[in-house]
């Protein structure tokens, strides 16, 4: 139990007591026993000065900025799925101003989300390589590898659906059939690399945390509706810094 604990549960027990004496020990006709109370109320005094210096150090941190590092580190990879993006709105563009015809749009409409899988895929395999070649990551890296491995098959059948798309050989029921399997296997796969990042994120923040002699630290997003910033300290910042290199 540590000693803030111990000090509150100290004032509790002398205000429980204090009350017992207070009704068994107050004359009938109302009069105050001076010399108990005084020394009750001393004891109070004494716990609450002792819990004012033993007060725990607080800190909140901005999970969603901090994460963005991580997000930043691979820009350059994502980049392929903004620009995937891009031609997709193109084509719907051209599409709504009746340039395309309604079949030329379908089938560059299932390309390009298959070609935008295949991109999102890429960026996902291409962050988990840059994951198990960190030090920063080395205590994951085995879990990382084998994760690797197992999604080399979902990638390969994004690709090969790609390329089937490209050269017409299949049709939208089956087009969609797949891609709809792939898209959920890879949101699965996806998913393994963003906790693997979240648990860095987690280290990190406990990292910072003990160098800095904080008892605990709070999640910004939907719990702090407010905050004393003379007594809760922001370590977003401090947190992204230690993380800037891990990927």
């Amino acid at each position: 139990m540590s000693r803030n604990i111990l000090v509150v549960a100290g004032l509790a027990l002398i205000l429980a007591v204090g009350a017992l004496v207070l009704q068994f020990v107050l004359p009938s006709d109302g009069g105050v026993g001076s010399s108990d109370l005084d020394a009750i109320q001393a004891d109070i005094t004494q716990l609450k000065q002792a819990s004012a210096s033993q007060s725990m150090k607080l800190a909140y941190m901005d999970a969603e900025d901090a994460f963005l590092v991580f997000v930043l580190a691979v820009g350059d990879l994502r980049q392929q799925i903004t620009d995937k993006n891009n031609e997709i709105n193109d084509l719907k563009n051209e599409y709504a101003q009746g340039i395309i015809a309604r079949d030329d749009y379908e089938r560059g409409i299932y390309e390009l989300n298959a070609e935008l899988l295949d991109a999102r895929v890429t960026t996902a395999s291409g962050t988990l390589d840059r994951m198990i070649a960190s030090n920063e990551f080395s205590d994951l890296r085995s879990t990382l590898i084998t994760l690797r491995e197992e999604a080399q098959p979902l990638i390969d059948e994004i690709n090969n659906l790609v390329s089937t798309i490209r050269v017409g050989a299949i049709d939208a029921t089956e087009f969609q059939n797949r891609y709809t399997a792939l898209s959920a296997m890879f949101e699965q796969f996806d998913g393994y690399v963003t906790s693997a990042a979240t648990t860095k994120l987690v280290q990190a923040t406990e990292k910072v945390a003990n160098e800095y002699g904080y008892d605990i630290v709070i999640r910004k997003k939907d719990v702090i509706m407010y905050r004393n910033p003379v007594t809760i300290d922001d370590i977003t910042e401090l947190v992204k810094a230690e993380i800037e290199g891990y990927l």
